[in-house]
């Protein structure tokens, strides 16, 4: 198996300190953004750019920091979510579930891509 090098940078001055933004407020943040877009303007395929955007550049950064298998999974918790958001909007209302969903999103970028790789969910052993 190949091991993939980290594409994290650091300072000289704040040793151990990343210069690589998260995923995980992207993640969250695309969905959130994409149904604020399409609600503000009207435009459904317009929030569906913002989607398609933010899924697209995690989905770049979590190849290179994850591997495709990984990478896959987060696209499918990122997809099943948008999916999820509009059945449970019925129940407790739009953005109470974009918010859920968002943060769930949000958690499993964090734990399978941004939390340091010793604390990572689904770590190789």
């Amino acid at each position: 198996m190949r091991t993939r090098r980290s594409t994290r940078r650091t300072t000289d001055s704040l040793p151990g300190m990343s210069l690589r933004l998260p995923t995980w407020p992207v993640a969250a943040g695309s969905l959130a953004a994409g149904f604020a877009v399409a609600q503000a303007t009207g435009v459904r395929p317009l929030g569906g750019l913002v989607l398609v955007a933010g899924a697209g550049w995690c989905a770049r950064r979590w190849n290179a920091e994850v591997g495709r298998p990984k990478t896959v999974g987060l696209l499918t918790v990122y997809a099943v979510a948008f999916v999820a958001s509009h059945l449970l909007a019925h129940a407790i209302g739009a953005w109470p579930s974009v918010a859920s969903v968002a943060a769930i999103t949000g958690a499993a970028a964090y734990a399978v891509a941004d939390a340091p790789a010793g604390r990572r969910l689904l770590a190789p052993s």
